[in-house]
């Protein structure tokens, strides 16, 4: 019968030759097993390197209703790959996702990400997914799983996208839907602090060749520009459970890619609008160098950046004084809603 046949590896010869290299693959997964694994709780049943994650419902939610959303940091990752900061976009890309299942009252439960390069670096991927677990820690909430694509000729030499996926889980009877919000309920603003994840192709044609540059006169705080721009996209998590856990949250808005007047009507119900007072909170400095050095008008800043606004909490406004008392951080009153549709800056 002869001797047993070798695997031949002309074909995978070809396939590194074609521009992926499945060693490389290999090596990567080695490198970020760990981090996933920091994530686990009792609740996975099988993770990474099953062919699907199998993650058990938590037993103390009444009437279990799951909330999903997927989304990317989109732009943000040129940036955090131009200053080596590529930690700094798993976390984002996390935080997003809490957020935007968050306003619906949910809590997070497991998570799983997509990170995709025209070759695959196992250091590029390793402090992708760390930021990306460390994040999953601090939001109480399981890496379950994802994939990492080598695509050569889709993506350029030393680009990469990041999407996610979060599920949560909310008790039906806790759904937040903003059905009930009326004229006359205040608007409670919390800070972003920064861009977030939204808004980077047009502060990287403004400002992508300046990212080393100090953001302020004489290098204040030693911050630059690039420092600015990649601000974290923040969890409202802590923020905003005290202020579930009491019912006082009507509606709630994550502010993303289109700002207020785009992201505050997706939860006020039919013949309701919002007047908005921007002077009512404080303005993170990098949007006024972003409006100043790219002659933005401000029309257009309200239609493509939060402007320091990074969730909006709609309560009643005989409430509005004891939410703020149990919110963590501090919050503006920036507005309340009105008779009518849609968002209205009162300047």
């Amino acid at each position: 019968m002869g001797e047993p046949r070798q695997p031949s590896t002309k074909g995978v010869q070809r396939y590194a030759a074609a521009g992926v290299d499945l060693d490389t693959a290999d090596a990567t997964m080695q490198r970020i097993a760990a981090a996933v694994r920091s994530t686990y709780t009792p609740q996975v049943l099988a993770g990474i390197g099953a062919f699907g994650g199998l993650f058990a419902l938590p037993d103390d939610v009444s009437e279990p209703v799951l909330v999903a959303s997927t989304d990317g940091v989109g732009t943000k990752t040129m940036v955090a790959a131009a200053l080596g900061r590529l930690d700094a976009v798993g976390h984002d890309i996390v935080n997003h996702c809490v957020n935007d299942i968050l306003v619906q009252g949910a809590r997070p439960l497991f998570f799983l990400d997509y990170v995709a390069s025209s070759r695959l670096e196992p250091d590029l991927v390793a402090d992708v997914v760390q930021g990306i677990a460390t994040a999953c820690v601090e939001a109480g909430m399981v890496l379950l799983g994802g994939e990492t694509a080598e695509m050569p000729g889709v993506y350029a030499h030393g680009e990469f996208d990041l999407v996610g996926t979060i599920v949560g889980v909310v008790p039906r009877s806790r759904i937040v839907t903003g059905a009930d919000i009326e004229p006359g309920d205040v608007l409670l603003g919390l800070p972003s602090g920064g861009l977030q994840t939204n808004g980077f192709s047009l502060a990287r044609q403004v400002l992508g060749g300046r990212l080393r540059e100090p953001m302020y006169p004489g290098g204040k705080l030693g911050e630059t520009i690039g420092d600015a721009l990649l601000a974290p996209h923040r969890s409202f998590l802590g923020a905003m459970a005290p202020l579930l856990d009491a019912g006082l949250v009507l509606g709630a808005a994550h502010v993303t890619g289109g700002g207020i007047a785009g992201n505050l009507p997706r939860m006020l119900p039919s013949g309701v609008g919002a007047a908005v007072d921007p002077g009512n909170w404080t303005r993170p400095p990098i949007f006024d160098l972003l409006r100043s050095a790219g002659e933005i008008d401000e029309a257009e800043m309200r239609q493509v950046f939060n402007l320091g606004i990074g969730m909006i909490v709609v309560v009643r406004a005989e409430r509005a004084a004891e939410a703020q008392r149990r919110c963590p951080e501090p919050t503006w009153v920036i507005g309340h809603a009105v008779d009518g549709a849609g968002v209205h800056f009162l300047d």
